[in-house]
């Protein structure tokens, strides 16, 4: 059965790029003092930041910046993954951002430098297991792995709580980003960028879930309480416009929608509406209150109802309130994997029979990894990006 996931895998490829765009170096070392033998654990190379935080490293082929710091995060898979925090003054969430395919840190790192200033947060990005300068082979499994271990970081090294966290998701990174969502209780709010409903009907007009797809984004998104904002392009050749309605149609809690008229698969930054959008947003969820504590005792009384606040939601415009959360959802560490399922079975499309189908292309489309094209910065684009 693992040969058939690997072979869904092997089609739907992972691109990472060869050579990698930048390297990393041990940063200098001050002259240490005449001093006692330190204790072992501090010569275990507990840099700043603490056990879990990794070791501190030095980017290269990039410009160095003060607010920018990188490291090495060891994941439950054993392999290592780069990951680089931006820090912005004064900032209140920090957005975890999931990259696409064909990309690495290095050519991603302007684009985050700029978001965080744009959007006044702390940013979180990371390579993949197999990717830039991480170790490993890139897989479903050690995404999710690589998005946990860089999350865990966040909290226990740079101070972050869930419920001031933003998960961003593009294209593949769309996968591990609804994984660690689905599994999170207190999380602010997701982004999905040109996202997949699963790794399997992007190539093929599948109508069911099979046991041997993968990144089955279209089965976790019911599970995510916080507000979710999707971002596609309407001329998307690579994953086709409607993975990314039906998934706004299957959010819980939806937040208005916005669908790039004539954008493709990788340029949907260089239209102004994406940054003015996305500035909205960050914006609507820094006023609206954070979820509220978890109350054990309610966790097993079954599904709550929607609290009166939250408006109904059409398909076309409207968006359920930002303020708005539902039940709460399995701990990252105790729930049930939406991965192991035995055999086929209707999809969550069938539903709702007025729902378009998103089995609407009638011919394979081509792998989503071979057209995610490297970000440029977006102030290198033609528009002005609003103060």
């Amino acid at each position: 059965m693992g040969a058939v996931t690997s072979t869904v895998a092997a089609r739907f490829a992972f691109f990472p790029p060869s050579p990698p765009s930048y390297g990393v170096e041990q940063p200098p070392q001050p002259p240490a003092p005449a001093a006692p033998e330190p204790a072992p654990a501090a010569k275990a190379g507990e840099e700043k930041g603490g056990g879990g935080g990794g070791a501190v490293v030095e980017l290269t082929g990039v410009p160095r910046r003060g607010n920018v710091e990188a490291r090495r995060l060891r994941t439950k898979r054993g392999t290592e993954v780069v990951a680089m925090h931006v820090r912005q003054a004064g900032a209140k969430l920090t957005l975890l951002y999931s990259h696409g395919n064909a990309a690495d840190l290095g050519q991603m790192y302007e684009l985050f430098v700029e978001l965080s200033a744009h959007l006044n947060v702390n940013l979180m990005g990371y390579d993949y297991s197999g990717y830039g300068q991480s170790t490993g082979k890139p897989s479903e499994q050690n995404t999710y792995a690589d998005i946990e271990a860089v999350y865990r970081c966040l909290i226990e090294t740079y101070g972050a709580a869930e419920d001031n966290i933003i998960l961003y998701g593009q294209s593949v990174g769309s996968g591990p980003t609804l994984d660690l969502a689905s599994r999170l209780t207190r999380l602010r709010a997701v982004v999905l960028h040109s996202p997949i409903l699963s790794g399997l009907r992007v190539m093929y007009p599948v109508k069911h879930t099979y046991w041997f797809d993968i990144y089955k984004n279209i089965d976790k998104i019911p599970l995510v309480r916080c507000p979710v904002l999707v971002i596609h392009g309407t001329a998307d050749e690579v994953v086709d416009c409607s993975h990314g309605r039906s998934l706004w149609e299957l959010a819980e809690v939806k937040y208005e929608p916005l669908w790039i008229k004539g954008g493709n698969h990788c340029n949907l930054e260089l239209y102004p509406e994406y940054i003015k959008h996305l500035k909205k947003f960050v914006g609507a969820i820094e006023r609206s209150p954070p979820p509220p504590p978890i109350d054990e005792s309610t966790k097993s009384s079954g599904p709550s109802g929607r609290t009166p606040m939250e408006p109904e939601c059409s398909a076309e415009d409207s968006r359920k309130s930002t303020d708005c959360r539902d039940k709460t959802r399995p701990s990252i560490d105790q729930r049930h994997s939406t991965d192991r399922r035995e055999k086929p079975r209707g999809s969550t499309d069938r539903r709702d029979k007025t729902r378009k189908s998103v089995d609407h292309p009638d011919k394979p489309r081509a792998s989503v990894d071979q057209s995610d094209r490297p970000r440029k910065s977006i102030d290198r684009y033609c528009f002005t990006l609003p103060t």
